[in-house]
């Protein structure tokens, strides 16, 4: 299969790129009563780990549902370029990626995003409410235990179910093929 081929979407990928991208808002939708604890790292993680370049549809259905279904506010924008920041750290690990080890490393990784969350979306907050250095820093720092929190909830989720939901979505795919 050469790379065009690769990169084409097909019909039963359409259909579980938008279940995928379902799925993940419902799940945001059903923690929303816990701040910051969620399992959109987790899935960011397992379907990177299974579909790679392809990640990108549900990850941006995800997106878009959440926008159209909360409104496409100022807090909505940083979405398109923080979940994919996540997306690309798994793609920069190596796919081989198994077991007990992998599971440590995609825990690690969606810990990090979570803690580095609000630095993320600060630039975007600085640009859009005219922030300068120190108001950048204190809205940082007024939000960091919610970042410590998606941290501490990231790692815990993605360590414990990653490999499993991984296998999970490899065993579907095979089963379709």
């Amino acid at each position: 299969m050469n790379s065009e081929q690769k990169s084409k979407i097909n019909i039963k990928e359409i259909a579980v790129f938008g279940m995928l991208g379902g799925l993940m808002y419902a799940s945001k939708v059903l923690m929303d009563i816990f701040p910051n604890i969620h399992f959109i790292g987790l899935f960011i993680t397992a379907i990177t780990a299974v579909y790679r370049r392809k990640a990108l549809y549900p990850i941006y259905i995800f997106i878009m549902l959440t926008g159209l279904l909360n409104g496409f506010g100022t807090w909505w924008f940083p979405y398109l370029y923080l979940w994919a920041m996540l997306w690309g750290a798994i793609m920069l690990l190596p796919k081989t990626l198994d077991g007990k080890k992998a599971s440590v490393i995609y825990a690690i990784v969606c810990s990090l995003h979570g803690l580095l969350y609000g630095f993320l979306y600060a630039p975007f907050q600085a640009i859009v409410y005219n922030l300068n250095f120190e108001g950048i820093v204190t809205w940082w720092l007024t939000g960091l235990p919610f970042d410590a929190i998606h941290a501490v909830s990231n790692f815990i989720a993605t360590l414990l179910l990653s490999i499993p939901l991984i296998r999970l979505l490899k065993r579907l795919e095979k089963m379709t093929n």
